[in-house]
This record gives structure tokens, sequence and C-alpha cells, in this order.
């Protein structure tokens, strides 16, 4: 055993990913000294922005805030060419990234880890990658995404479909040409509201499935004007110190008083200028929204008569309402044309609450008894959202214990940072934590920040781990549960929930609380030398 270890390759760190973490969380860990392997599944870097490649795969954070800020010099010589920036521009910058900082020589591509496991004599991961390959490292950090378990629903008969299926999140390199075919869309979430307008353009019938209505925003995409955009949030830096202490990791103005104090002429006035700004910017329209069910009522009413100004056919409308779950409580999608798209002769909708797909045939998919006959499916279905990458990786902690077995009542951490019983483990953006509640790349700098500071103090301090407490966890989790339990969000079966993956178990996976409010409760317990973890020192492993 001794042997086999020694033969194997030993570093201070590995990384599970290469995407906006990954990247920087080598680049950090490098700057401390420690040497740090990356593991890559893809054969490039870029993480989600490597494999969702769909059509009008675009991300809705402004390009000047979905970028990193560790660099001034890289926020200098970047140029973003749209508000939005599109899946090739984020993936053509973290290639630059990856290029600027010469992170590609410590990155194995095309390398899937298979499993770790905590040694507890020698205090050191042992980590097994699909192709047999090992390696021996003292701190593990699974830089993995919160939405890159792309999930396939089983649907019988898939296998038999004659024609070729596809999976948003798991997209082909290749051009994908629709261009005089049948196809089906089923979902309507961000990647379907995404897809849907642009593969209307080229095919010849456009059939969408759609089970659950989703609140959607114009995105107003334009050319990037760099100086209108500081003229109106400041410089980069300007907005990330806002982005830092918001709510959701953004620079726009938050929460500007009650919807039920204001008359309708104001609230309806001040919803139309949230509109007319775009994006994400109407998640911040009022600060009683997400916990006063009358007040989301009346978000949700303003809504439904944009959804029923942008769509001809007032059945069509009535079909693309989301009636049954608050507004926010599911993931508000940012589109370009979406609605508008249903005006389309070659377009239909077709209703899968009351008569879900029974079986996808040789054809086509049949619902209620009738086959729709298509030459391509596109599953715009999602993820196994926050946990699905992380146990996708048989981890093993202390005794050998399952982190999936673990998380199998429901994700457990500290701060979405650690887990009990598995020493110098990190999670970056885990469940717990603001993730996908926020600009990501916010909650990643600051997560990585944090956990490099971490690694530093270990080291500094000669302990030869760092664990979360069972205390300090289960108090996390508790305040997780109940600051979600305060606010309206319960009252939808959404991905946050982990109610798309069936048998997964229903609990609220990010926190509520906000970006600038976690960082602060992150940055006391660093300050507090780490009262939430026990650290063990090296005479004791």
């Amino acid at each position: 055993m001794i042997m086999e270890r020694d033969m194997r390759d030993t570093v201070d760190a590995v990384v599970v990913g290469a995407g906006f973490a990954g990247l920087y969380a080598l680049h950090r860990l490098r700057g401390l000294g420690l040497s740090t392997r990356v593991f890559e599944a893809g054969s490039g870097v870029g993480g989600t922005w490597f494999w969702n490649r769909y059509p009008g795969a675009r991300c809705d954070v402004e390009s000047l805030d979905y970028q990193y800020a560790f660099s001034p010099e890289l926020l200098d010589e970047w140029r973003w060419s749209e508000r939005y920036p599109r899946q090739g521009e984020i993936l053509a910058y973290l290639e630059h990234v990856a290029d600027r900082f010469a992170l590609r020589p410590d990155i194995e591509l095309n390398t899937r880890v298979s499993g770790a496991a905590f040694d507890e004599e020698t205090s050191r991961w042992e980590v097994e990658t699909e192709a047999g390959g090992h390696v021996s490292a003292r701190f593990l950090i699974m830089a993995t995404g919160c939405l890159s378990a792309a999930r396939v629903p089983d649907l019988p008969g898939l296998d038999s479909f004659a024609g070729r299926w596809f999976h948003t999140g798991s997209w082909p390199h290749e051009e994908v040409d629709f261009t005089g075919q049948r196809v089906a869309v089923v979902g309507t979430g961000s990647s379907g509201v995404q897809s849907i307008p642009v593969i209307a353009q080229q095919a010849d019938q456009l059939v969408v499935f759609q089970r659950t209505p989703s609140f959607s925003v114009p995105a107003v995409n334009e050319p990037l004007d760099v100086e209108a955009a500081r003229r109106q949030h400041g410089t980069p830096m300007q907005r990330r110190a806002r982005a830092r202490v918001s709510i959701g990791g953004l620079p726009y103005p938050e929460h500007e008083g009650s919807a039920l104090e204001m008359s309708d002429e104001e609230r309806t006035r001040h919803l139309e200028e949230r509109s007319r700004m775009g994006g994400l910017a109407m998640y911040g329209a009022f600060s009683d929204v997400m916990v006063d069910q009358d007040a989301n009522a009346a978000v949700v009413a303003f809504f439904h008569d944009k959804i029923r100004e942008r769509v001809d056919d007032p059945a069509v409308a009535e079909r693309l309402l989301p009636r049954d779950y608050p507004f926010g409580t599911k993931r508000v999608c940012v589109d370009t044309g979406y609605y508008e798209t249903f005006n389309r002769d070659n377009v239909t909708i077709v209703d899968v609450r009351e008569s879900p797909i029974e079986e996808i045939t040789p054809r086509g998919l049949r619902v209620g008894g009738v086959e729709h006959e298509v030459d391509a499916i596109v599953f715009a279905t999602g993820f196994d959202a926050m946990t699905g990458a992380v146990t996708a990786v048989d981890l093993r902690g202390r005794a050998g214990a399952s982190l999936a077995q673990k998380w199998s009542a429901g994700p457990r951490t500290y701060l979405g940072l650690a887990v009990a019983g598995f020493p110098n483990l990190f999670l970056v953006t885990g469940p717990g934590s603001p993730s996908v509640l926020s600009n990501m790349v916010v909650s990643i700098e600051q997560h990585v920040d944090w956990i490099a500071d971490a690694i530093a103090h270990v080291r500094d301090s000669g302990a030869a781990c760092i664990e979360a407490t069972v205390a300090g966890e289960d108090a996390w989790v508790d305040h997780v549960d109940e600051v979600a339990s305060s606010t309206l969000v319960h009252r939808a079966n959404s991905w946050y929930l982990g109610a798309n993956v069936p048998g997964k178990p229903r609990v609220f996976m990010p926190y509520m609380g906000g970006v600038g409010p976690y960082a602060q409760r992150c940055d006391e317990e660093a300050r507090g030398g780490y009262a939430g973890f026990a650290l063990t020192p090296t005479d004791r492993r």
C-alpha cells in the first residue's frame, strides 16, 4: 500500500473542473506556491460554456459583470462585443484567461475524476480518474459547477427514435442544421427560452412541449457601448464593488420600497422602468416581492399583461402565463423574442402538464394518445443542479463515509464550502451558498479567495487538516432552511428544490440571504479563527 502510494503523482492540491471556478482556483493556489493539478472532463477549458453550445446560448448576466475582477490588467485588455455575452464569446474569454495566465500546463483535459478517498493515516486525498490515473493531494477542491450534470428525462422508447436527439447542456461541437426539419423542443426553462426563437427561424416546423411556463424578461440586448455603461453603472471595478455587497451579485439598484405601499399606477410605472432596463434588474424591483404573496401577485399580474401584449393569439398567450407559482421562486429567464416566436405560423405549443409525454416513438413523441412526428428532438430539461456533478464523483471521507450517502436526504454543508467528515475538501459555490441565486462569477471569486485564504491559514498554522464541525454544519443547514422558509420559495416545484429530478429529496439548496450578507458571514468565520471548523495538528494525523 505504501509503495503504491509513493509511486503515484503527488501534489498539494487537486481541482476538479476547468470552468470559471477551476481556472481561478488554479491561479490563486499557484499564488500560494502550491503545486496544483486540474482535471477537466472536456477536451477544452470553459466548464459550462464549453458544453452549452445550443442555438441562442447566452449569459443572462451582463458582460461587464460576468467577468473576473481579480486582475485590473485583464479588465482593461478584454473587450466584449455585446451587452449580454453569447456562449462563443464567453468561451473565447476563458480560453484567453487560460493563456494569459499560463494555466494550461497544469490542466489535464479529457480526464474525468471518478473518485477520491481521504486517507486518515496521511491526511491526503487519493484521487482516481476513469482512465485509471492516480494522484495524491493534500487538498481537494470541487469546482464542478452547479449546472453541469445534464438531465435527460427517462422516457420510454427514446432509444427507438429514428431521428437525432440533443440535450442543450451537452450540445455537439459541430454545427447542427435544422433547416427543413420538424423539430420538437421539450422544456421551456432558460435554455428552452433561449433556443426556441433561434430554432424556429431555421426549422420547417417547431413543436414546443411545455409543462410549466416560465417568467421571462426581455434582455434588451445590443452592441456594447462601454462609455454608456460606465455612465449608468460606473467602471467595471465600481460595478463589482456594488455587486459584492448586493443581494444578487449585480450592480443594479435593489429593493426600492414595498410594492403594496405604491398606487397601482406608481407600481406599474416602476415595473415598466425596470422592464426597459432589461434582464435581471426586475429581481430588485421591490423589497417585499419574495416574502409577501400580495406583493408578488402584483408583479405576476404585470408579467401576465406583458405576455398578452407580446402574443397575438389569446389562447396561446394564456398557455404561456405562469400561474401556479410566485414570481422569482423559479429561475426568471432572459429572452430575445421568445414570446413573439409563438406568433410564427411554423410554431405550435403542446401542454404536457395535464397529459404528459407518454413515450418516444420511432417517429416522434406521443402525448395524450396523439403522435407528433418530428425529425429531431431537443431536450431543454435542465440539470441535476448543485449536487449532481459533485455526487457523480465517488467521494469518501473519514472511515470511508460516502458523500452521496451523507447527502441522500439532502445536501449538508457548512457555508456551502465544506462538509463535516471530509477534511481538506472544499466546494466552490456549493449547496448552502448563494451560488445559482447570484451572479456566479462574483460568488466564484468570493469562494475561491476564501478557500485560498483558509488553505494558507492551515499551512501557516502547521495544521494537517481543516474540517467543518458537525455543530457548525447543523447550525448552518438550519439557518439556510430558516431563511428560505421565510420566503415564498417553497411554493414552487423548482430545480432549486431538486423537483426536476425524480427521487431527489426536496430541499431548498441555495442560500437566500444574499451575496453581500453571506460574504460578510464568511469573513467573520475567518476573522474569528474558523470557529466552525476543527484544525487537526500535524502530530495527531
